[in-house]
């Protein structure tokens, strides 16, 4: 489905014509041939991604020319692609722990890093000791981040790519709080990628194959890097002192609509 490769601290995922829906920096729809993950360094301050992630790119021996760009896709513009952005997301995990995991119509690769949890106490009992979380500039990746990549061999109705998100974000914040103990981090970030070409799916429920399939994958594909990233099983979490992260404990008002 896609072709992985791993250059200079960057995953690539590359497979032409794909449709992408991303949430992380400047996300949304986009139709291009790859989509990337990329590893920053530790104290990192950019906030001119855009330029930085041409940069890494080109380092990466994954520019479209001599400026860097990002590769062109001949099936960009096409009808119900918003743009040929090539969905980026930015992470402190080093690429030597991305681990991915395949099911049926669906592939799913993840990074793992635990150093800033975002805990949701939900028992009254829980609510308390709460942590601000660390001040970063807007659009600024996170110390940690879970990114996952989810791709689907079928092409998705619009509200089953979207559904997808949830679905992946989902089996990643049970698969975390049964293994770390928080349901993730405060800078996580999902991309979902379909094929236009593919068989139609209208939708990706957890009951669909293509639902199950990536409850599956990015279960298993979490845990792998996981282990990879903790082989000692020394989790940063809810008992750990981590250095960035937040508690949200508190109350909303609960009303009758």
């Amino acid at each position: 489905m896609f072709e992985a490769t791993v250059s200079d601290g960057v995953l690539r995922l590359r497979r032409s014509g794909t449709r992408w829906l991303s949430t992380g920096w400047d996300g949304g729809r986009s139709r291009a041939p790859a989509a990337y993950n990329v590893t920053v360094p530790e104290e990192f301050d950019r906030t001119d991604l855009a330029a930085y992630r041409d940069e890494r790119l080109g380092r990466a021996g994954f520019g479209g020319g001599e400026s860097g760009a990002p590769e062109a896709d001949a099936g960009a513009g096409s009808p119900g692609a918003d743009r040929d952005a090539p969905p980026t997301l930015f992470t402190g995990v080093s690429m030597a722990h991305a681990r991915g995991a395949r099911l049926g119509p669906v592939v799913a690769y993840a990074t793992v890093g635990l150093s800033n949890p975002a805990m949701l106490p939900v028992g009254a009992e829980e609510a308390t000791g709460s942590r601000e979380p660390t001040a970063r500039p807007e659009g600024r990746p996170g110390p940690g981040t879970v990114n996952l990549i989810v791709g689907a061999a079928r092409s998705l109705a619009p509200g089953a790519a979207a559904n997808l998100v949830a679905v992946a974000a989902e089996a990643k914040a049970a698969t975390l709080l049964a293994t770390a103990g928080v349901p993730g981090t405060t800078s996580d970030a999902v991309v979902v990628a379909d094929d236009p070409e593919g068989a139609p799916a209208e939708f990706s429920g957890s009951a669909t194959a293509v639902g199950g399939a990536a409850r599956a994958c990015v279960r298993d594909a979490v845990r792998a890097s996981l282990r990879s990233r903790y082989p000692d099983g020394d989790l940063p979490g809810p008992a750990a002192d981590a250095e960035h992260g937040v508690v949200t404990d508190e109350r909303a008002e609960v009303f009758d609509p």
